[in-house]
């Protein structure tokens, strides 16, 4: 058991809240049973360290058997240690479960080698619950995989991970690429690139679904540069049939890839 909150380990996890930390050390935090037991069964190669409370032994056994499994160290710990590792980042507290996760890794080449038919590319998101939700709406959608251009939220932030509800252990989430050599390579790959916003000339609903192609979608705030949606080719807009102004973007992102993923199986 685990119960000095100021030990030297504890500083380490809580010090991963921290990009610069996390870059340095090539490592994440996923916090609560969600996250933690999506991380054991399916990416337990990435999983360093799981730590949890005994009531969180007591409600979740399978996910500590699955961990010891497939051999993930799983360390007991009380309350005040779990608290003191999340800083004040996390949820866990309640929930009793952390995960000490490798950063995932995703090249655009491999997704593309793999012919992809239905792509998420983010440019310059910046809101950790909206990028953290897109990541779960294209998982849920069976997206191949989702792309956030230079310059937008870390998806390793604690919030973002929590976000995607244990998505992101689910599906290839490729970071880093600016958004202008992200396009030229999907486009380059035989994908249609559809810019999803406000000033599409097209509504979805018209527009041909059935093939490869992949949504681009902008910033919360402004939505997409002119240069990406002339590079796009094509510009959609989620119809608006009642008083509302507009749509989040995470809910915008869901719609569209749902809307996809219905074309493509149809």
């Amino acid at each position: 058991m685990m119960s000095n909150p100021r030990s030297d380990r504890v500083r380490a996890v809580r010090a991963l809240s921290r990009r610069a930390v996390r870059v340095k050390q090539g490592l994440f935090l996923a916090d609560g049973p969600q996250s933690v037991r999506e991380a054991v069964a399916h990416r337990p190669d990435v999983v360093r360290d799981v730590y949890v409370t005994a009531d969180a032994v007591a409600r979740h056994p399978t996910l500590v058997e699955t961990a010891l499994g497939a051999g993930v160290p799983v360390h007991e710990v009380t309350d005040e240690v779990l608290t003191a590792m999340g800083d004040g980042q996390l949820s866990v507290a309640p929930q009793g479960l952390l995960a000490v996760c490798g950063l995932l890794e995703a090249s655009l080449d491999d997704v593309l080698a793999r012919q992809p038919r239905l792509l998420c590319v983010l440019t310059n998101v910046r809101d950790p619950g909206n990028a953290g939700t897109v990541i779960r709406g294209a998982d849920a959608a069976g997206a191949d995989a989702v792309v956030l251009s230079a310059g937008s939220v870390d998806v390793f932030g604690p919030k973002v991970v929590r976000s995607t509800a244990g998505s992101l252990f689910h599906l290839p989430v490729v970071v880093g690429l600016e958004i202008e050599a992200i396009l030229e390579q999907v486009g380059r790959a035989g994908l249609r690139l559809l810019a999803a916003d406000g000033s599409g000339r097209h509504v979805l609903g018209q527009v041909d679904l059935s093939g490869p192609h992949a949504w681009v979608m902008g910033n919360e705030a402004w939505g997409l540069d002119e240069q990406v949606r002339e590079r796009c080719d094509d510009v959609v807009r989620v119809p608006i049939h009642g008083l509302a102004e507009s749509l989040n973007l995470a809910m915008a992102a869901t719609i569209c890839l749902y809307a996809s993923a219905s074309a493509q199986q149809g």
